[in-house]
């Protein structure tokens, strides 16, 4: 009798501004544990396998960091991304560039986070704001255009990727895309 070959698991990197948080490893291991019980492989930026060492300047250590999230990127299957919005009315902008990176790349992204309402409407609630002669909602400050369409963030986010209410349907959407399950 042959041992049974383990069963695959498609590699999630698991992107968000959660990194910065004090209970971090909290969020990844439930993070994990989700994916784990739709037939996944969660992936934690924390993840990377990085070598610092006293004599390492912050540079070094920022180029370190960049290239070991870099790998789990490219190593993945998919990405899952929090892109709740993160000191301001956007997303983390780290958590941006991955899910651009991994657009990029050609692999399946599903994010959530994202507060209800359009964007414009979440702008226009922080920011005076104005509609001109053709009838664009401007800063009234400055005039600057507040990016409309209807859409819930800039609309190079929402057409590339899939949109989810939370992180278990991002979980579950994702196993989908992947043919993942237990």
């Amino acid at each position: 009798m042959t041992p049974e070959k383990p069963a695959f698991r498609p590699r999630i990197y698991l992107a968000g501004p959660d990194v910065f948080f004090p209970n971090r490893d909290g969020i990844f291991r439930d993070l994990k544990n989700r994916c784990e019980r739709a037939g996944l492989a969660g992936v934690a930026p924390i993840d990377a396998t990085i070598q610092r060492s006293a004599a390492d300047s912050e540079d070094q250590w920022a180029q370190a960091i960049y290239d070991g999230n870099v790998a789990l990127l490219r190593d993945a299957d998919g990405c899952i991304a929090n892109l709740q919005s993160f000191r301001g009315l956007e997303p983390d902008s780290g958590t941006v560039f991955e899910v651009g990176f991994a657009v990029a790349l050609g692999k399946p992204v599903v994010v959530y986070g994202v507060p209800p309402g359009t964007y414009a409407e979440r702008v226009a609630a922080m920011l005076a704001c104005e509609r001109d002669a053709e009838g664009a909602l401007r800063e009234a400050a400055n005039g600057t255009t507040v990016e409309g369409l209807g859409q819930r963030l800039n609309l190079m986010l929402t057409r590339s990727t899939h949109l989810a209410p939370d992180a278990e349907a991002a979980i579950a959407w994702m196993a989908r895309l992947l043919g993942g399950g237990p």
